[in-house]
């Protein structure tokens, strides 16, 4: 079976080729520090310090090729797309949204609040939503 890969982008290729140069040079780095440290030479100090170097850099292009895909991947997509999320499908459909008009409660009507609330005389409402009332002197 041969699967069709895509190429990858110029600079995507570009910033890979660099992070396995970086990594090779870490690795020579990496070798020459070990037999510098075998064989007890002055060589171990600007061995290991060009091995941390190479992995600064390798640690660097590596981040330097995430970049570069997202910046491709985000090309690719074109201009006008809703997110980085957004991929190949369109935007999703919402129903449309019905202006609903909200009316200040009043009182004394048997709906209008939901939930009982405490009137003058400290009780709830009672039947048809009316509040009791207190003899008056």
């Amino acid at each position: 079976m041969s699967a069709k890969r895509r190429r990858l982008p110029d600079e995507v290729r570009s910033a890979a080729v660099r992070a396995v140069i970086c990594l090779a040079c870490t690795l020579v780095g990496l070798i020459v520090a070990v037999l510098a440290s075998y064989a007890h030479s002055g060589a171990l100090t600007p061995a290991l310090t060009a091995m941390g170097l190479g992995v600064f850099g390798t640690a660097w292009c590596l981040l330097e090729i995430l970049i570069s895909r997202q910046i491709a991947a985000q090309r690719a997509r074109g201009p006008h797309s809703a997110s980085p999320m957004a991929g190949g499908r369109g935007p999703a459909a919402l129903p449309p949204a019905q202006p609903q008009a909200r009316t200040p409660p009043v009182r004394g009507h048997p709906g209008a609040y939901p939930y009982p609330q405490a009137g003058p005389s400290g009780g709830v409402p009672g039947p048809g939503g009316r509040q009791p009332r207190l003899p008056t002197a």
